[in-house]
């Protein structure tokens, strides 16, 4: 029976930890569940290398890979050098061309480079980057959520977010997007699963819809 079993890894998203899927919920007889978490890059490490090494503590084999947010561009980079199942990306971008403005402005600019030291140790401004609000009152859910705040890790973040050049969509990932996102707010166009009223942590609020809709997306036929 074990063999028959999905194994499901997660990633999350810019700054958060892999908390973000706590009420992600599948059918244990079919499913289980790995959640990934960042590690701190090495000095000048591209993405492609850090996907490299994220692979590396995937312990199964044909597995279904799904990341939120710039998590969901780690995983089409994975997805490059694995064999997978399936792929799932959530709330995020199905190439560079979807990146808003502010985003492509940041690239050409370079002013990524200066971005980072303002967000490390301020909560409201890491929740606007990583979330695309602010706290108001959720104060304590963004402490739980955003605990990734190393310095190293923001630089090379934000940089690989406004840098990536993929041209065009991965063919075989599955994009869910929420029609509310306004951290990406054009990757609702072409080839994508569109949840209404779904925001850019819709992962967490409309986890209902992915508990229901996630084993039937990863059964059926590709």
């Amino acid at each position: 029976m074990k063999d028959k079993i999905i194994h499901i890894y997660m990633m999350p998203g810019m700054a958060a930890n892999p908390s973000i899927f706590e009420h992600i919920k599948l059918p244990e007889n079919q499913f289980e569940i790995h959640w990934l978490e960042w590690k701190i890059p090495t000095k000048n490490e591209s993405l492609e290398a850090y996907a490299k090494r994220m692979i590396a503590d995937i312990k199964h084999e044909d597995i279904v890979l799904l990341g939120v947010s710039f998590g969901g561009i780690l995983v089409q980079e994975m997805s490059k050098y694995m064999s997978l199942k399936k792929l799932f990306v959530v709330s995020s971008v199905k190439s560079h061309h979807e990146l808003p403005k502010r985003l492509k402005l940041l690239k050409y600019t370079k002013a990524y480079k200066i971005l980072p030291t303002q967000l490390v140790g301020n909560i409201d401004m890491l929740a606007k980057y990583a979330f695309g609000e602010t706290i108001k009152k959720r104060v304590e859910l963004y402490k739980k959520y955003l605990s990734v705040n190393d310095k190293t890790y923001l630089d090379w973040a934000i940089k690989q977010v406004v840098c990536w050049d993929q041209e065009t969509p991965n063919k075989d990932a599955i994009y869910i997007h929420g029609d509310k996102d306004i951290v990406f707010p054009h990757s609702c166009e072409g080839n994508c699963i569109i949840i209404k009223g779904g925001t850019h942590i819709m992962i967490i609020n409309k986890y209902k819809w992915f508990n229901e809709n996630l084993p039937k997306l990863i059964l059926q036929s590709s």
